[in-house]
């Protein structure tokens, strides 16, 4: 009764959030995050009508899973560039480190997860989700971190996206990486009642378009600092790479 309740909310709530974000033209700032709605929308339908036939459920479960993470990863993408969108030299080194950190925990689960009989299924799916949200919930906290040292004010849409998945991606992260075997039923409730949440903090936040504040001038000081990081790095390169001309000519 209770997963059928948070089903059928979940659905209701996604399908709210898609008109709210349709009519206030939302999901047009935002269009990763409501493709993301729009893919866990008709995999919710999905899964409804099939969820008696278990032979089918299994396949398809741990892939819609998989793409449902691989899709959080582009959602925490759009958060960094929208979030980021007034300071474009800290928002490149942002993005090229987000790339190689998703690459590198993609890389490693499944490292970890194909040398095992059927991979693809429950137990080494789950490998390669645990690696990917936790990277998504350090990013996330990364985000998090580096406005309140600056004092960067968020938009109220963009506070919503990051409260709402923030809280989902933490409850997902605590069931994967500490909670023992035995006890994952409550947890699996947990994971769909998280998400829950999260679509309600979405319809509060989404609700209507909120104008980003407006930068502050102390908030200069986050992309100076930038600046001074790139300039620093480029000058300890120039200088490594003089010294290995150096030892190659003599």
């Amino acid at each position: 009764m209770l997963s059928q309740f948070i089903w059928w909310g979940s659905i209701a709530l996604e399908v709210l959030l898609l008109v709210r974000g349709s009519r206030e033209k939302l999901a047009f700032r935002y269009p990763v995050f409501y493709s993301y709605i729009s893919f866990v929308l008709v995999q919710d339908i999905f899964f409804f009508a099939v969820y008696r036939n278990t032979q089918i459920n299994a396949t398809v479960y741990w892939t819609a899973e998989f793409l449902s993470v691989m899709f959080g990863c582009a959602v925490v993408f759009e958060v960094y560039r929208v979030a980021l969108l007034s300071y474009p030299g800290t928002a490149r080194m942002a993005r090229s480190v987000l790339a190689l950190v998703f690459a590198l925990a993609l890389a490693k689960g499944i490292a970890n997860a194909w040398g095992d009989h059927g991979w693809w299924l429950a137990v080494n799916t789950r490998e390669i989700e645990r690696v990917l949200r936790t990277m998504q919930a350090a990013a996330i906290l990364g985000l998090f971190s580096l406005f309140l040292l600056y004092a960067i004010p968020f938009a109220k849409n963009l506070r919503g996206i990051l409260l709402g998945y923030g809280s989902f991606v933490a409850v997902r992260v605590i069931s994967l990486q500490f909670v023992p075997e035995r006890q994952r039923d409550f947890w699996a409730y947990a994971y769909s009642a998280s998400y829950l949440l999260a679509l309600g903090i979405w319809v509060a936040h989404l609700w209507a378009y909120s104008e980003s504040p407006v930068p502050k001038p102390a908030t200069a000081r986050l992309e100076n600092d930038y600046q001074r990081l790139a300039a620093a790095t480029r000058r300890r390169l120039e200088a490594a790479r003089g010294q290995v001309v150096k030892a190659v000519r003599s």
